[in-house]
């Protein structure tokens, strides 16, 4: 491979063996073959000179959250901050005069003169790029400083002025500054230079600091707030400037790895890089390296630098954050603590009598890097093998070492297919046990057990995979691990896999699908013919047999659906595991702490209800309700009931089969209780589909029906928005003049569709789309067409669910508004039929924040003074979504037990 080196003189070639002189005989050689020993062959990348840390954006992410958090409790937190400058006043006001002098000019002189004596040090040390960076980013803390001053005093909210500034001691018509504009840069530029990693000038660092911070409060010139936004604002603009200009790479080259190798006593003549296979965990292993010695066996090292250390903290972080019990590794450990973790398991692994590399040497690479010595271990991991090479006694070898680590509680945590190294002899060897754990619980055990059976069954199937697993550890061992069978559980090597052959199966099934009805297409065709050619037959043709035909191609579409319909691999690894164990516990364990939905459902509510109570603390509740009219909100009530029975409409016009009318009016009072529960896009379509197989509908005919259902209702929505768009845009006007919002909605949707089908990904990711709709949903449209009945109660029972709660909400304006705050009916139905739109897009259950913020600024957009919006909405809420709740619950728990869901 051509040679790369990090920097010249690293890559010069391998010198040849024949001619170099055997330095252990002649030591007066020793220093001229050490310049030809510090060279790293293979492919070792040329590594840039800088390099954007990960570390500096999270500092940078934390600086400025807390400015943010210290703005907002400045802005809410009045009385607090008023009391804190007191008492910090009062007890300063007692410092002797002599002090806060001799204070006041020793801070003044050290704030000036430290910087410069670091400066020169580094200069001398030609370390004069850190200088670059460190006076590029005062000059852009100065600059924000200027900037934070001026907002305060022309713009910032009258606390925030408040806690940040306070009348001059020299000049009471005059405030102090909000930001020291001198001591920001200083503060910067510290950071920026690195001088806080040294702890000698970190001490001076802090006393100046100190010094300054106490002169200046004791004088008056400054208040607590103040200095903390100083401090605040010179370390995050420093951390922001060292992101973005990158920081001087201190990654160790291949002259610093020979220099350490030598350090523990090994002669090494050459060293060749090894890439990773995975190289979304390549980072967080380590940099690999093959080294041969002057005499002696060969050794592979791993050198880990603060980098590589950093890469995947944003991952690890939100795995301990989400998951029970089993991340407990810290999410951005130590270098030391790095190199102790990865030594002890090594140990404990061998001693646990597993193979797994020898560990003989450990040594620190200068401040930012460690090395970690073993003994040269060969061989292919089990994703090199061929699968003719994977036999049963290699599957049974492997489950050996496991059962020898999960014997003294060790855990891999990452068993996979790159962490299974096979020798020349066809021993196995675990490797890249740097994640694992020592003192594990049952859990970590079963989820190493679990993330086998697929790394193995990914290779040679579910059935010897599980075999091999039975074999080794036993029945009981194999299905205590099946609750741990699920994607979170697994690498993320593995979950990616997964995910990949899930689309392929997916993909052969829309193909087989669509064959199917290319296939049936045909004949339909030639009988179609064969009538043309007969007129008279043609007027006689059995419609009996037609439906039979249109039904004869349904059932062909199906059975192709489950002939090539392919269970995932889990699914397989449960069903071996369960013809051994009947009784094994198949139900997923409760892994996750925090889902993605919840944690996206509380932000959005806590802005929903901020939004909310920012609109309610002007208005006065009691003259409100005293004066509300409660016959419209008793008309409110009965549209919302009314509600139900349109759905239950709307649901059956799209279901041929007979299912009862009052159960499936059940069923959307039950969805009442669902929706609390889940976005309404995801359970309304789950429990009609779960409700309408109980009744006696096909799985696929189920799903096509609801689809079906959802179709139309799209459809029926664009349209009403649409059309009352328009009517809401002319009803103010002469003549029929559609509104500007009205064309510019339908130039949007215009220049949306023109970029979907000029983009080829988009384009292939929507006609993918559409085919697997028109596959499934489109035959049944083609049923309901044939049934008049049924196509005019799903329509109408559509219109009809509209009707309702457009005249819900109407009716809660009217009970809280007047004449005078009327709304027509048009600007109602508009507002409501985008409430329900984002509401049904919105990650939160129910659309809760999400309708509630789009009525309310919708409402107040057509002309309803927001003391009669705000109420109304929360009336039209409380019928529609809350308070139903109950009687959801019950219809659940009814038709729970009836076997109807």
């Amino acid at each position: 491979m051509k040679q790369q080196g990090a920097h010249p003189g690293d890559t010069e070639g391998t010198p040849d063996a024949s001619s170099r002189p055997d330095t252990a005989e002649r030591p007066d050689t020793a220093d001229h073959d050490t310049a030809h020993i510090d060279e790293v062959e293979g492919d070792e990348p040329l590594l840039p000179a800088r390099v954007h840390r990960p570390s500096d954006l999270m500092r940078l992410s934390g600086g400025v959250l807390a400015v943010v958090v210290l703005l907002a409790i400045a802005a809410f937190a009045h009385g607090t901050t008023s009391g804190l400058e007191q008492d910090i006043n009062k007890g300063t006001g007692q410092a002797p005069d002599l002090l806060i002098k001799i204070a006041g000019l020793a801070s003044s002189i050290a704030i000036l003169l430290v910087p410069v004596a670091f400066a020169i040090e580094r200069l001398i040390k030609r370390d004069g790029l850190r200088i670059a960076d460190g006076v590029l980013a005062a000059v852009l803390a100065h600059g924000v400083t200027l900037a934070t001053d001026l907002w305060v005093a022309r713009a910032a909210p009258d606390s925030i002025q408040e806690a940040l500034t306070q009348p001059s001691p020299g000049d009471i018509h005059a405030l102090t500054d909000p930001v020291h504009g001198y001591l920001a840069p200083v503060i910067a530029y510290m950071t920026a230079v690195g001088m806080s990693r040294r702890p000698r000038w970190r001490a001076v660092l802090w006393v100046v600091l100190l010094l300054d911070a106490f002169s200046m409060l004791v004088t008056g010139y400054t208040t607590p707030f103040s200095i903390i936004l100083t401090v605040l604002i010179g370390w995050t603009v420093a951390y922001g400037t060292l992101y973005a200009v990158g920081s001087p790479n201190v990654r160790p080259t291949g002259r610093t790895l020979m220099a350490g190798l030598r350090t523990v006593g090994f002669r090494p003549v050459s060293a060749s890089r090894e890439e990773a296979s995975d190289a979304s965990e390549a980072g967080d292993r380590g940099r690999r390296y093959f080294v041969t010695l002057e005499d002696g066996p060969p050794l592979d090292v791993t050198v880990v630098d603060r980098e590589q250390q950093a890469q995947g903290f944003f991952y690890r972080a939100w795995r301990n954050l989400t998951l029970r019990g089993f991340a407990t590794r810290s999410s951005l450990q130590s270098l030391r603590q790095a190199l102790e973790q990865e030594a002890l398991l090594a140990y404990a692994a061998i001693a646990a009598g597993a193979n797994a590399p020898k560990l003989i040497a450990t040594s620190e690479l200068g401040p930012d890097a460690v090395m970690l010595v073993y003994e040269h271990s060969g061989g292919r991991t089990l994703d090199a093998l061929p699968d003719e090479e994977i036999t049963d006694d290699l599957l049974r070898d492997t489950w050996h070492q496991v059962r020898a680590l999960q014997s003294r509680r060790i855990a891999h945590r990452r068993l996979a297919g790159d962490a299974i190294l096979v020798d020349r002899s066809g021993t196995v060897i675990l490797t890249d046990l740097r994640g694992g754990e020592i003192a594990a619980g049952d859990l970590l055990l079963r989820m190493d057990t679990s993330q086998l059976l697929v790394t193995l069954g990914l290779r040679v199937g579910a059935e010897r995979a599980v075999a091999s697993a039975l074999s080794v550890l036993g029945p009981d061992t194999v299905a205590d691990c099946l609750p741990m069978l699920q994607p979170i559980a697994l690498s993320r090597s593995t979950r990616a896999t997964l995910r990949k052959l899930a689309r392929e199966r997916a993909e052969r099934e829309r193909e087989a699908v669509l064959e199917a009805s290319r296939q049936a297409r045909p004949a339909r065709a030639e009988h179609g013919a064969d009538d043309a050619h007969h007129p008279v037959a043609l007027e006689k043709v059995d419609k009996k047999a037609v439906r039979a035909e249109q039904r004869a191609e349904k059932r062909a579409i199906d059975e192709a659906l489950e002939e090539a319909r392919e269970e995932d691999l889990l699914t397989q690894i449960r069903h071996e595991v369960l013809r051994i164990r009947p009784q094994a516990p198949v139900e997923p364990a409760r892994l996750e702490r925090v889902r993605p939905r919840t944690l996206i459902s509380l932000i959005a509510g806590a802005i929903g209800a901020y939004f909310l109570l920012t609109q309610l603390t002007h208005i006065e509740f009691g003259p409100l309700i005293a004066n509300a009219e409660w016959g419209w909100v008793a008309a409110a009530v009965l549209f919302s009931a009314a509600s139900y029975v349109a759905a239950a409409m709307a649901l059956l016009g799209f279901v041929p089969e007979r299912v009862p009318f009052p159960r499936t009016v059940a069923a959307q009072v039950a969805g009442s209780f669902v929706k609390i529960v889940a976005p309404a896009a995801v359970g309304g379509v789950a429990l009609n589909t779960r409700f309408l197989q109980r009744a006696g509908v096909r799985p696929g005919l189920a799903v096509a029906s609801v689809g079906a259902s959802q179709l139309f209702g799209l459809g029926c929505h664009i349209l009403m928005l649409l059309a009352f768009g328009y009517l809401t845009g002319t009803e103010k006007t002469p003549s029929l003049t559609p509104s500007r919002t009205v064309i510019g909605g339908l130039l949007t949707v215009a220049v949306l569709v023109l970029v979907v089908t000029s983009v080829p990904f988009l384009r292939k990711f929507v006609v993918t789309r559409v085919r697997s709709l028109f596959a499934g949903v489109v035959p049944r449209m083609l049923d309901v067409l044939q049934r008049p009945q049924k196509l005019v109660t799903g329509i109408g029972g559509m219109l009809l669910l509209t009707a309702c709660f457009v005249m819900c909400l109407d009716a809660s304006i009217r009970a809280f508004g007047d004449e005078t705050t009327s709304v027509s009916l048009a600007s109602v139905a508009v507002v409501f039929l985008a409430g329900n739109a984002l509401g049904s897009a919105a990650p939160t259950p129910g659309g809760v924040g999400a309708v509630e913020a789009t009525l309310t600024v919708g409402l107040i957009a057509v002309g309803l003074p927001k003391e009669v919006a705000a109420p109304a909405v929360l009336l039209f809420r409380l019928l529609t979504l809350w308070l139903p709740v109950l009687p959801g619950w019950i219809a659940f728990n009814h038709l729970t037990r009836k076997a109807a869901l």
